[in-house]
């Protein structure tokens, strides 16, 4: 009876292990025959879906790649963790084949005026935990690349919050909102699956060849319990002004009669073509 219940433990444990090595942030899923781009400069290309495999090759940022296919094996840096892709290319006139970790890639890519726009999540960084002094938390940094064939234009860096916001992403290229000398804008949507976890919203503004990175938006929700929004009101939107963009934020949290208490708050930006500051 002992063995028996060795070996279930041993079962379970196993059981468990395999469970979370197979998770991966949802934002790293690319698909088997499409084609994806290079986000790390230098992104090494390896024998075999391994980190300690044999290096046969190193991309730079921007050079497309297509997925061949998606393999078992995850790999965990920092909090972003995604699977391992075999992948095909062409380099120097040369067909090749090899593997790369899908952190490497972008999660996100778009081509507008000329320029290729890339997006990206970069590293993870310790940061001061506001609510517990003398403490960190793990926050992910996420990018913006404007590429000129294989040359980075102009680069922006934001937050997007821990692995758990790393569910889902998406990357558009928007109006200019009648801003002055602003071309369009990009938006970086990255969200979490789940009830209390945030999502984030970047707006990048183009100005011919200069990068523009607004206050980052964070939204937040819990049922019908709790939640924090976050948004810009642009001049070709109802209620903008010229030259000039407005926060709002509301949030509402329900007491313990189920009651609801709602918190309002804005704030004005002054635009001058070139850059922006509070009113």
């Amino acid at each position: 009876m002992k063995t028996f219940f060795t070996a279930l433990f041993l079962l379970t444990v196993q059981f468990l292990s395999a469970q979370e090595e197979m998770h991966a942030d949802g934002i790293f899923n690319f698909e088997e025959n499409k084609p994806q781009k290079i986000f790390t400069a230098g992104a090494r290309i390896r024998q075999s879906p391994q980190v300690d495999a044999q290096v046969l090759d190193s991309l730079q940022t921007n050079q497309q790649v297509l997925i061949l296919k998606k393999e078992e094996t995850v790999l965990k840096l920092g909090e972003r963790v995604a699977n391992w892709y075999k992948i095909s290319y062409n380099k120097n006139g040369r067909n090749s084949e090899g593997y790369i970790w899908g952190g490497n890639l972008c999660t996100g890519y778009r081509n507008k005026n000329g320029y290729d726009f890339l997006l990206g999540l970069t590293k993870t960084i310790a940061k001061k935990d506001p609510q517990f002094p003398g403490e960190a938390v793990q926050q992910n940094m996420a990018a913006v690349k404007m590429m000129e064939s294989n040359t980075v234009i102009d680069e922006v860096s934001f937050e997007t919050g821990s692995g758990e916001s790393l569910s889902y992403g998406n990357f558009t290229v928007e109006s200019s909102h009648k801003l002055k000398n602003v071309e369009f804008t990009l938006k970086a949507a990255i969200s979490g699956e789940a009830c209390g976890i945030p999502g984030y919203d970047q707006y990048i503004l183009f100005t011919g060849k200069k990068l523009i990175a607004l206050p980052q938006l964070m939204s937040v929700g819990d049922a019908d319990v709790y939640y924090h929004h976050e948004e810009f009101i642009f001049p070709n939107d109802k209620g903008g002004i010229p030259n000039a963009f407005i926060f709002k934020m509301e949030e509402m949290e329900k007491d313990e009669k189920d009651r609801e208490k709602k918190k309002k708050a804005s704030r004005t930006y002054l635009w001058d073509g070139t850059a922006y500051q509070l009113k």
